[in-house]
């Protein structure tokens, strides 16, 4: 089967044309076709092994045709769509604080005592958040995706690194988060932030892979 696997690579490499992950892509795309032919045993006739590594790998031209079309995503529109959405969060959040220790008024009481009373549910969806910030990046930009999703995050966790400071040395009233801010949720949110980074990474490999 080594020459079914090189006849592949190699309409592949034709496909790819002059693109600039060219060698990378086929070292992949190497490996791939190793683990996937051991996995078969190599059992059946040479067109059944290759209808299989189509169904589950595509055909060399569908492969070119996705890398070409990732060539057209914009890595920089990407990252300051996450970091905009999550400063948008920050902000959103603010306002409403400000609001709420600001303005005597009964719907934005009955706001605030309804999202405090469930702190574990926002944070957790607010974890799915920087999720979907490494799986996106993983399926959109693969193997090259790494430095993107670093530098994206770096970025993106200046906002909760700042409101992260100022209530942990009390420069903002802790009376103001009444009764979100207890110690026991400040650890918490510590613990998630530290939890950040691998989740993106793991969300990131899982994304890589979809992108196979």
């Amino acid at each position: 089967m080594e020459r079914l696997k090189n006849e592949f690579l190699g309409e592949l490499s034709q496909f790819l044309e002059d693109h600039q992950e060219k060698d990378v892509i086929l070292q992949e795309y190497d490996a791939h076709l190793n683990e996937l032919l051991a996995e078969l045993h190599l059992e059946g006739a040479e067109a059944d092994v290759r209808s299989q590594i189509y169904l589950r790998l595509g055909t060399p031209a569908e492969i070119a045709d996705l890398w070409k079309e990732e060539l057209s995503v914009t890595p920089s529109n990407m990252k300051w769509l996450f970091i905009a959405v999550n400063i948008l969060l920050f902000t959103s959040g603010a306002i409403l604080t400000l609001a709420h220790n600001l303005l005597d008024w009964d719907w934005l009481k009955e706001l605030w005592d309804q999202l405090t009373s469930i702190p574990i549910v926002i944070a957790f969806i607010y974890m799915a958040f920087w999720a979907l910030l490494g799986y996106e990046i993983g399926r959109g930009f693969g193997h090259k995706g790494k430095r993107i999703l670093k530098r994206t995050f770096l970025l993106a966790l200046i906002p909760n690194l700042t409101l992260m400071g100022l209530t942990v040395f009390q420069i903002i009233p802790h009376a103001w988060f009444y009764p979100l801010l207890t110690e026991t949720f400040i650890v918490l949110c510590i613990v998630l932030t530290v939890l950040l980074y691998p989740l993106c990474l793991i969300s990131y490999r899982w994304g890589k892979k979809a992108s196979i």
